[in-house]
């Protein structure tokens, strides 16, 4: 079959939509089928645009920053979209997260009778209200954007969410017949073998002794990263350990300088895994997620997590099994999640093992076979209409 994604983000921007991008695009591939991407032009300065991935063509449309997100581009339509289409006959069109794209695509599959699948990745509404915007402005835009996800995501053939959480969320907004599009973790890449006593350094600062806490993630005001200064306050002997990239870096590193906390920047391929295999605990206080993979990647590395309750981390996480939860904003309980691990005998290792077993009962093999079964249906029923 031949797949058509029409995509809000993509690289050079690295984040969980763009890793679920690339994930279908691989498994696609190595079932034998075609693939085209149409992406967000992110690169700056030109020559950097992204035209192919794994040799899968990229069509890029430029536009506006997205006024309160500066890192997503309000794309409009392009006409080499258009010709790309025409060009590539696609059977199937897949939305992630449709937006300023992805309407377009959607009106594109609509006027060529093209079924479409829409999967819920970017809760916008939700992150204007993380970000400060004024009561007015919630007002306007928050129903505004409901209402165009509602618009885009019922006019699609089918709809898939990300956890049980988003399901509700959707149908909330009136968004109805929602199918779970289930998440799966690479275990052959994120594992306890991998563990490494010069990451573990670099980790630790020079503290390798210390009770490690990991984030991983995107720096922004809605994954509430400043929440983590209170454990290292409250909890002797530990350090944190920052990966990832965004807006809020800067103001981060001034927030917790003087703290054990290191800012390991964006890390990928096998340094990524380390990371994760050389930690002790996985730290994740996000006041916004679809799903939160980065908490079934620490899992399968053998990490125990203490996390928000919020996307698809309750359907994941155990209490007291293979981590804690805590509700958004509460860092008292996310204290005593972390102490825990560390202070009760036996806890770490049990959890640690624990959490290494569920992560292998997820396979991202199966969750996207179950895509690719959608696909095939929604293209055989087409063709009898």
């Amino acid at each position: 079959m031949r797949v058509m994604i029409f995509c809000e983000t993509f690289y050079p921007k690295v984040d969980g939509a763009v890793h679920m991008i690339c994930l279908m695009t691989d498994h696609l591939k190595a079932r034998g089928h075609d693939v085209m991407i149409v992406a967000p032009q992110l690169a700056i300065p030109p020559q950097d645009v992204v035209t192919e991935y794994k040799g899968v063509p990229v069509v890029t449309v430029g536009g506006p920053r997205f006024w309160c997100y500066p890192e997503l581009l309000c794309a409009p339509p392009n006409i080499k979209v258009v010709r790309a289409m025409q060009d590539f006959k696609p059977d199937v069109v897949h939305l992630f997260h449709p937006s300023a794209i992805g309407m377009f695509g959607l009106l594109l599959s609509k006027l060529r009778r093209i079924p479409s699948v829409s999967s819920f990745h970017i809760d916008i509404a939700r992150i204007i209200k993380n970000l400060g915007v004024n009561p007015f402005s919630l007002k306007l835009f928050v129903p505004a954007i409901d209402f165009l996800t509602w618009m885009v995501f019922s006019g699609s053939t089918k709809r898939l969410a990300p956890s049980r959480f988003i399901q509700q969320r959707m149908n909330s907004i009136y968004i109805r017949d929602v199918g779970l599009w289930k998440r799966g973790v690479e275990t052959d890449r994120f594992n306890p073998r991998f563990r490494d006593d010069a990451m573990r350094e670099r980790l630790s600062g020079d503290k390798p002794d210390h009770h490690i806490l990991l984030y991983v993630g995107r720096l922004s005001a809605e994954k509430r990263v400043s929440d983590i200064r209170a454990v290292l306050e409250a909890v002797p002997n530990t350090t944190l350990a920052v990966l990832g990239d965004g807006a809020d870096r800067e103001e981060l590193k001034a927030y917790f300088a003087g703290t054990n906390t290191v800012f390991m920047g964006h890390l990928e391929g096998e340094e990524l895994s380390q990371a994760y295999a050389s930690a002790d605990i996985f730290v994740f206080p996000s006041g916004l997620e679809t799903f939160g993979l980065v908490v079934l990647e620490a899992m399968a590395a053998g990490l125990p997590v203490v996390a928000s309750q919020v996307g698809g981390i309750p359907d994941v996480v155990e209490e007291g099994v293979n981590g804690y939860t805590f509700p958004i904003g509460d860092v008292d309980t996310m204290i005593d999640g972390v102490r825990s691990i560390i202070n009760e005998p036996g806890a770490w290792d049990r959890m640690a093992q624990a959490a290494y077993a569920y992560a292998q009962t997820m396979s991202w093999e199966v969750a996207n076979d179950e895509v690719i079964d959608l696909y095939a249906q929604m293209i055989a029923q087409s063709r009898r209409l």
